[in-house]
């Protein structure tokens, strides 16, 4: 007598819905009048719509006309075999901002004239190859900063030296030239001092910590100085866990992130910068130093109505020494990288005239991830 596995009762079995929404990815079903008849929740966030609305609407309701996305469907029932086609660009009034998206479309099995559409927002992929880059260019400037404290400190120190023994028996006039020496000296040294933040490559200090004390802390010191007269808006999510942080870099990571919104601005008289932090559900990034990996579900939003950042300057925006600013070193952004990066955090930035948005996500603190530090330490 043979034994048999027991199968699974139907009701352990997942539903269909069930595994739908379960997919990070947004999947909507399409009839043959480019009706849709189905939407999982992923769907319902990329859209902005809920599931029975989209069920009221032809696809080309949310779909811009003449987009690849129709033309792709027409395909997948002419020839009922999948297609797929990558980075289509599908913004739309009623999809703001950058979308660009890789598509799936197939037949489905029992209904031959449906079309079952999956889209994969290339943002998340985008937002891996970023880090990857932020961390490259932050290796670059150790190996620069370390070269900069011993190459250029040391000569100073005699030139300042030097420049102060030449003031005693100046005259007036040649005394306002030693003066001169002394005081561009001591601007170097400070620029090769923040220079010599990023070869610092110790693990960080981490606890857990509220962002909302942070921000209202960086709020404090904007409105009291550069963004005096700007209105700072604040969007929290009250309900939101600690982040895995080391505080004191939380704040020169906004206070950067603030002033830089505060500076595009200028004088404008509606100036406004928004705070905003949301729970996001994250993409898992490798922690530095550490075979672990992490989710990044806590969103942190610098945003401002200032005129935007120069396209040709996006690619390269946290790159260190690029700036638009005439007195900037260009080494805030570059800053802000790194300590994003040494936390396994992940930070981009979108940017059209009247809305530039710095996006941070980051780890949400852990019992386990605290334990793991104090053993380490």
């Amino acid at each position: 007598m043979t034994s048999t596995s027991p199968r699974p009762s139907a009701a352990s079995e997942p539903t269909p819905n069930a595994v739908l929404n379960a997919l990070p990815h947004p999947v909507i079903g399409v009839d043959a009048n480019g009706r849709i008849v189905s939407a999982n929740d992923a769907a319902e966030h990329f859209f902005q719509a809920s599931a029975p609305f989209m069920r009221r609407h032809m696809i080309s309701y949310f779909i811009p006309f003449g987009s690849p996305v129709l033309e792709l469907i027409d395909q997948v029932r002419e020839r009922q075999a999948p297609v797929s086609e990558y980075r289509v660009d599908i913004e739309s009034p009623r999809l703001p901002g950058d979308k660009v998206v890789d598509i799936y479309a197939a037949p489905m099995s029992d209904r031959p004239d449906c079309v079952v559409v999956m889209l994969q927002e290339r943002s998340m992929a985008d937002k891996i190859d970023r880090q990857l880059t932020h961390r490259g260019a932050a290796r670059t400037v150790t190996g620069l900063a370390a070269m900069l404290a011993h190459e250029i400190k040391n000569p100073l120190s005699g030139i300042r030296g030097a420049a102060q023994l030449l003031e005693q028996s100046a005259s007036d006039e040649d005394r306002t030239l030693t003066r001169l020496i002394t005081d561009e000296a001591d601007r170097i040294v400070k620029l090769v001092d923040r220079m010599e933040v990023f070869s610092d490559e110790r693990p960080v200090e981490r606890s857990a910590v509220n962002i909302h004390t942070v921000l209202d802390h960086v709020k404090r010191l904007a409105q009291t100085g550069f963004a005096r007269d700007i209105r700072v808006v604040e969007e929290y999510d009250p309900s939101l866990p600690p982040v895995f942080a080391n505080r004191d870099q939380l704040v020169q990571v906004f206070l950067n992130l603030i002033k830089n919104a505060a500076e595009a601005i200028g004088d404008a008289p509606d100036g406004e910068i928004v705070l905003t932090t949301a729970y996001r559900p994250g993409v898992r990034l490798s922690v530095p130093g550490s075979k672990d990996k992490v989710t990044l579900p806590l969103e942190f939003c610098v945003k401002d109505n200032g005129p935007g950042v120069p396209s040709d300057l996006m690619e390269h925006l946290f790159d260190p020494f690029v700036t638009t600013k005439t007195n900037g070193s260009g080494l805030g952004l570059a800053l802000v990288a790194k300590i994003v990066r040494d936390h396994g955090g992940v930070v981009e930035c979108d940017s059209q005239p009247r809305r530039t948005i710095f996006r941070i996500l980051m780890p949400a603190y852990t019992r386990a991830q605290s334990d793991k530090m104090s053993f380490g330490s």
